[in-house]
C-alpha cells in the first residue's frame, strides 16, 4: 500500500470516473486501474462497485476511502511541518567553533546573526576540531563551524569561504623587510604549533615537512592553546608562527605579517552538520551573515591551493608544493 494509491482511491471517490480521476491525478488511465487492482488485490477488498454507473465506493470501501483521506491529510501536515521547521528562526541552536577561528570571527558573526535571526538564540562554544566533529555526530551540538573537508560521510558540510595562512615572523628574521614569505630550511625548528588543535597542527607541520614534537629551547617544552600565546613568543623571538588570516587583522605590527606567494596556502571554513539536520534556511543565514562580516580581503579571488584531508578524521595533510 502507497501514499499515491491512496491518492488515487481518494480521487476515484471525488470524480467517480476513471478518466477524470486519471487526469486530475496526471497518470495514464491504464496505470490508475492498474494500481488500484494492485491495491484492492493486496487488501483482499472491492474498494469501488465497478458495475454502477456513476462509479461507486462498497461499503468497506467508505471506511478505507475515509481512513484515506485522514492519512493524507496526516501526510501533508508532516510535510508543512517539516517546511516550516526548514524555515524556523527561532529557538536555540548549540554552535560549535574551532579555538584557532572562534575569537576572531564570532563577535562579528553574533552581531550579523542578531540582525538576521532576531529571534534565534545561539549557545557557542569552542572546542577541538575533533571534540566538535564528535559532537555533532553525538548531537551535543547542531553546527559547527570548522576547516573542511572532514573526510567523515556522516557529516553535511556548508563551505562558507577560504582563509588564507600567513606567516609572524619576529624583527631579526631574514624575511622580516620582504614582501613574501618562502620557507627557509633553517625555519623548521622554529616553527610554533598549538597543542591540541591536530587539524592546524598537522597543515603546519606537513608545509614545514617537520616532527611534531616541539621545544622552544632546550630548557622549556610547551603546551599552548592559542594564537595570542603563539604571536607573544614570536614577539619574545622565540620561533615564528604561521597563522590564519583572521587573526591578524587588528595588528599593528603588519610588516612582520608576511603573505606567501601564490598560490596561498589557504584552509576551507564550513558549516558542519550531521546528515540529519533539516534548518536549511538558517544554514543558509548563518552563511550569508559570516560572509557580510567577512573583510574585503577575504571575498576576493585569489590564486591558491587548498589543504586536504587526509584518511584520518582529525588530521589532514597540505597540498605540497605551495611553498
Amino acid at each position: 500500500m502507497t501514499i499515491q494509491q491512496l491518492k488515487y482511491i481518494v480521487a476515484l471517490d471525488e470524480e467517480r470516473h476513471f478518466a477524470r480521476a486519471a487526469e486530475v491525478c496526471n497518470v495514464t488511465q491504464p496505470g490508475l486501474t492498474i494500481q488500484l487492482k494492485n491495491l484492492e488485490e493486496e487488501i483482499g477488498i472491492k474498494i469501488f462497485d465497478r458495475t454502477k454507473v456513476p462509479l461507486t465506493p462498497t461499503k468497506l470501501g467508505t471506511q478505507i476511502i475515509a481512513r484515506a483521506k485522514k492519512i493524507l491529510r496526516e501526510v501533508n501536515e508532516i510535510r508543512d511541518f517539516v517546511i516550516n521547521e526548514k524555515n524556523d528562526l527561532e529557538g536555540e541552536l548549540k554552535l560549535g567553533v574551532i579555538s584557532t577561528l572562534s575569537p576572531y570571527l564570532i563577535p562579528l558573526f553574533i552581531k550579523a546573526m542578531k540582525e538576521a535571526a532576531p529571534k534565534m538564540h545561539f549557545v557557542i562554544r569552542e572546542a577541538s576540531t575533533g571534540q566538535l566533529m564528535h559532537d555533532i555526530e553525538t548531537g551535543a551540538l547542531d553546527v559547527a563551524l570548522m576547516a573542511t573537508p572532514t573526510g567523515n560521510p556522516n557529516l553535511k558540510e556548508h563551505h562558507v569561504f577560504n582563509e588564507p595562512f600567513v606567516a609572524y615572523l619576529n624583527e631579526s628574521h631574514p624575511f622580516a623587510a620582504k614582501d613574501f614569505y618562502e620557507l627557509q630550511a633553517s625555519d623548521k625548528p622554529e616553527l610554533l604549533l598549538l597543542q591540541n588543535e591536530y587539524c592546524y597542527n598537522a597543515q603546519l607541520l606537513d608545509i614545514c615537512d617537520i616532527k611534531e614534537d616541539r621545544k622552544i629551547s632546550e630548557q622549556f617544552s610547551y603546551d599552548i592553546s592559542s594564537i595570542e600565546t603563539l604571536k607573544n613568543l614570536v614577539r619574545a623571538q622565540l620561533g615564528f608562527a604561521i597563522l590564519p588570516e583572521l587573526s591578524i587583522l587588528n595588528e599593528n605590527e603588519k610588516h612582520l605579517f608576511k603573505p606567501f606567494k601564490e598560490p596561498k596556502p589557504i584552509r576551507e571554513i564550513s558549516l558542519v552538520v550531521s546528515d540529519t539536520f533539516s534548518k536549511k534556511l538558517l544554514l543558509e543565514k548563518m552563511s550569508r551573515a559570516i560572509w557580510d562580516c567577512l573583510p574585503e580581503t577575504l571575498r576576493k579571488d585569489f590564486n591558491y591551493r587548498k589543504i586536504q584531508w587526509n584518511d584520518s578524521p582529525y588530521f589532514i595533510n597540505a597540498v605540497k608544493g605551495f611553498m
